[in-house]
């Protein structure tokens, strides 16, 4: 009996490690790609407003700030914005308005949490001094270029499209180990798994760092009210412009976020409220999260193979695979600085270990607030 399980759980195993190079193999493909994208130049270059919800003094902010301050765009709009008036951040805020003329706003709320999903509890106050009909909610902690508010604008040129998000790369903070594999999760397997996503199947979904919508649009669906208790209010703006007839769009363009870990065991509490929030909104999908990783399945089917030669053969394929997406994702997503090839091993065995404990437990930790998943992804009130 023992051997008959062990030669089905081989099998699986070698599926399994088979799928995963050609899931890998088609990542490569699309990121190819996309390295083909044309240039943007939108139709109509209509006026924006970028609304920066904030918390805390991120490593440097005002640098990532200021990066959309500085765009090459006729008329835009920026909101900055922090929930609470004794926020550290707010200093921070005034200084890069001061800088960057009069289009900055600084908005500070009154420290009152009207939504229990902190991003739009924070964007509520911000929200009615916005001047523009096309709204960009971006996070703090994202870095763009001058270029970035012409992709967004292209990507309304359809008037079928009510939302766009875009794809973005991960930049380690500084050279800590936790924040450069944290980095690599975004840049190797984040960006390229989006772009096979948006291959199979129509976007219902953005992504948190941009979430660009139609001012009518977001009134349509609800407003911030529709948000306020989902955990993912990226999936869910995505799904509600979806639901009332409006295409979602992908942006021709790759943003950055800094990440910024102190050490591996905050970098997996993170990625775990990530995975739980993604089994919350795609649950059928997050099973196939697994198949991103090559190498390890490869070595859990040579553990388990009888055929040992066959097995180190499928090994040695996955590991061309895995190094492969490694170097092609640096380079066509354009990251400044590439991590070390020694890192992949660290960062996958991470990223199987946040997946198996990700398939169960309700509870994250997100902006110093611990909060409960419910059934159907919006924040359940806290265990007392």
């Amino acid at each position: 009996m023992r051997a008959d399980l062990r030669s089905a759980a081989s099998i699986v195993a070698a599926a399994a490690a088979l799928a995963s190079v050609g899931y890998t193999a088609f990542a490569l493909n699309r990121l190819r790609a996309f390295a083909r994208r044309p240039a943007v130049h939108p139709a109509r270059r209509e006026p924006i407003t970028i609304l920066k919800p904030v918390h805390g003094l991120e490593f440097e902010l005002e640098e990532n700030l200021r990066t959309f301050c500085r765009q090459n765009y006729p008329e835009y709009q920026v909101v900055l914005g922090v929930l609470d008036p004794g926020d550290p951040a707010l200093a921070a805020l005034r200084r890069v308005a001061a800088d960057c003329g009069d289009h900055v706003t600084v908005v500070a709320g009154d420290g009152v949490v009207r939504h229990r999903n902190p991003k739009i509890a924070t964007l509520a106050p911000m929200l009615p001094q916005a001047r523009h009909e096309l709204l960009v909610i971006a996070d703090s902690d994202m870095r763009v270029g001058p270029d970035y508010l012409d992709a967004i604008a292209a990507a309304f040129d359809d008037r079928n499209v009510g939302a766009a998000t875009c794809i973005y790369r991960g930049e380690a903070a500084g050279d800590g180990l936790a924040s450069a594999v944290g980095s690599m999760a975004i840049t190797e397997q984040f960006a390229p798994s989006a772009l096979v996503a948006t291959t199979l199947e129509r976007m219902t979904y953005c992504f948190g760092g941009t979430m660009a919508v139609r001012r009518n649009v977001l009134d349509e669906i609800g407003g911030l009210d529709a948000l306020g208790a989902q955990l993912a209010d990226d999936a869910a703006l995505g799904r509600f412009t979806a639901e009332h007839g409006y295409r979602v769009a992908l942006a021709e363009y790759v943003a950055a976020t800094v990440v910024d870990e102190p050490d591996l065991p905050a970098l997996v509490a993170h990625e775990l409220r990530w995975a739980r929030t993604i089994r919350s909104v795609r649950p059928r999908s997050y099973a196939g999260i697994v198949l991103t990783y090559p190498l390890p399945l490869a070595l859990a089917y040579l553990a388990l193979a009888r055929d040992r030669r066959f097995a180190l053969g499928v090994v040695a394929l996955a590991a061309i695979a895995r190094v492969a997406l490694h170097l092609t994702a640096h380079r066509v997503l354009g990251a400044p600085r590439r991590p070390s090839l020694a890192l992949i091993p660290l960062r996958d065995g991470i990223g199987v270990a946040v997946w198996i404990l990700g398939l169960r437990g309700v509870d994250v930790r997100w902006r110093g607030r611990d909060l409960r998943i419910a059934p159907d992804g919006e924040i359940a009130p806290a265990k007392t």
